[in-house]
């Protein structure tokens, strides 16, 4: 399944990009990208979220955020309240926008964090949801000036959120990070390449030249999980993709994402999503291809 790209286009006047979208028959699968960030707020509507290669479902009030180049789609399966259409509040900026704010606004510092997470999709808890809800939906009513205020005081919320939850285990090669770690950067681009060979911590630590209590503390810190969760996804991630993209057995596709184990493969896998292999490609088959 091919994801096709999204041109998206300011209004005249304006910096950056919102869409107020109310759809009376839902709000279908359409898979696709664009080299602009986009944070999602989801209202009076469920169904599954698809970023990157994360499937999740959302609800009333669900907010994301999704990196520069990352493939994504939502597909609603009902309305909460029927007398009421689904809502999505639609925000997208650019890179080079928020480059040129920091460049000249260091205020804003803490933006670069945020966006470099958002490299791989981010989801929010309760909590931030609560603190953004009433800002981006005051957002379609404003006039320019005040909806830029408004959206800067949403990404600043953001920045601060401890709730947040990385989402696609395989960041898009498109996602231009504001900053980032060498010794991290090291570590990671090892992860993604061998995830579905033995990777020890140990070797880890060294490679990013650090002791193994040190590189416990570095990796918690910026990816807000250790390292060997952080391999579970990368590897569940995998499997959910080779579930929904083909036949292959459940067992073979535990070998192939680095499972030995095929017992151990289904607890992890049911821990992370819920259900197991089986269940999963039942639900999701049919919503990823149409």
């Amino acid at each position: 399944m091919r994801a096709f790209l999204e041109r998206i286009t300011p209004e005249e006047g304006a910096s950056w990009s919102l869409l107020d979208r109310r759809l009376e028959d839902g709000i279908p699968f359409e898979w696709h990208h664009h080299p602009e960030y986009e944070l999602t707020l989801t209202l009076n509507s469920r169904g599954h979220r698809y970023i990157g290669d994360d499937i999740e479902p959302y609800d009333d009030g669900d907010l994301a955020l999704v990196g520069p180049g990352i493939a994504h789609s939502w597909c609603s399966r009902e309305r909460i309240d029927p007398a009421r259409p689904h809502i999505a509040l639609v925000i997208w900026f650019r890179h080079e926008w928020v480059s040129a704010m920091l460049a000249t606004l260091p205020e804003l510092r803490e933006l670069a964090g945020l966006l470099a997470d958002a490299g791989r999709g981010l989801s929010f808890g309760p909590a931030s949801r609560n603190r953004a809800r009433p800002l981006i939906e005051a957002m379609p009513a404003a006039e320019p000036a005040r909806r830029l205020m408004l959206l800067l005081e949403v990404l600043l919320a953001l920045c601060r959120a401890d709730d947040r939850q990385p989402l696609s285990n395989v960041p898009s090669p498109q996602a231009q990070p504001l900053q980032a770690d060498p010794r991290l950067l090291r570590v990671l681009d090892v992860l993604h390449r061998d995830f579905a060979r033995p990777i020890g911590i140990a070797a880890l630590a060294a490679l990013a030249c650090l002791s193994v209590s040190a590189f416990h503390r570095m990796f918690q810190r910026h990816c807000r999980m250790s390292a060997v969760q952080y391999l579970t996804r990368l590897r569940i991630g995998r499997a959910c993709s080779l579930l929904i993209g083909g036949e292959l057995p459940v067992a073979r596709i535990a070998e192939q994402v680095g499972y030995a184990n095929l017992s151990l493969f289904n607890r992890q896998f049911l821990a992370l999503k819920g259900c197991t292999p089986r269940a999963f490609r039942r639900i999701h088959r049919r919503p990823a291809a149409s």
